[in-house]
């Protein structure tokens, strides 16, 4: 099979439909939408468009998606910009997409390959190209599969685990933090992982995402657009933050 894998949309209908797009003239069999659509400018528009797509979509769980499922049936809404997405993304909801997302697996197996979001274990997990080895497989331990796919963490890469395993990090369609702003993910064929990039337009695309009216679209721009930050200092920052390595201090603007 030849299978998309899309993570961390984070709402940026423009990524998406430009993916989408490059798979209208590469058909594949099947897209993994693999976790955090949500927490983004055009949550709603994202999901339909994804929904109308001829290909079957494997919808996959991730933490933004919890989130703002927990926001949308009553929850405290958390303080910092991650509450004001969950909440920014319930508000995009009606009851059919807030039922359909809560029954969405953090786990899917499709011909040979375990594909997820943060790992098979939790949709949060932070694993980076900077993740010890013993880490690593600790996060994939006991999945059957050859190949683990997953996403969370906004960077593409691909590491053996052990002589029968790999995990693959497809990047995001919407948020990239690889230094620039294409829109990153993973074609898999016949079980390997491949790694992809699409340019687009993205001055268009910043304006239409500033006219969504996201709370967070400077954030969001800054980050993505506008000033990317290093791809190394989000590593290392990411390794902090999952406790496996000091702060390495203030960003610094990519390029």
């Amino acid at each position: 099979m030849r299978i998309a894998v899309l993570a961390d949309v984070h709402g940026n209908l423009p990524a998406l439909r430009a993916v989408l797009a490059e798979l209208d003239r590469e058909p594949v069999d099947a897209i993994i939408a693999a976790g955090d659509v949500c927490s983004g400018p055009l949550v709603r528009g994202s999901l339909e468009t994804l929904e109308a797509r001829p290909e079957p979509v494997h919808w996959i769980a991730g933490n933004s998606e919890r989130e703002t499922v927990a926001v949308f049936d009553g929850g405290e809404i958390p303080d910092g910009p991650g509450g004001r997405a969950a909440a920014w993304s319930s508000g995009q909801l009606d009851r059919r997409w807030r039922d359909a997302i809560a029954a969405w697996p953090v786990v899917v197996a499709l011909d040979g390959v375990c594909f997820c979001h943060g790992s098979p274990r939790r949709d949060d997990e932070i694993l980076t190209r900077g993740t010890p080895d013993p880490a690593l497989a600790e996060a994939v331990a006991g999945v059957p599969e050859a190949l683990v796919v997953g996403g969370h963490t906004h960077q593409q890469l691909i590491r053996r685990v052990r002589d029968d395993l790999i995990y693959a990090n497809a990047g995001s369609v919407g948020l990239p933090y690889e230094g620039n702003p294409d829109a990153f993910w993973i074609l898999v064929a016949d079980g390997v992982a491949q790694l992809r990039a699409t340019t687009y337009d993205q001055a268009a695309a910043v304006a239409e995402l500033r006219a969504s009216g996201y709370p967070e679209i400077d954030d969001l721009l800054k980050n993505s657009f506008l000033s990317p930050v290093d791809p190394d200092w989000i590593t290392a920052f990411l390794e902090h933050t999952a406790g496996r390595r000091p702060h390495p201090g203030e960003p610094r603007p990519a390029g």
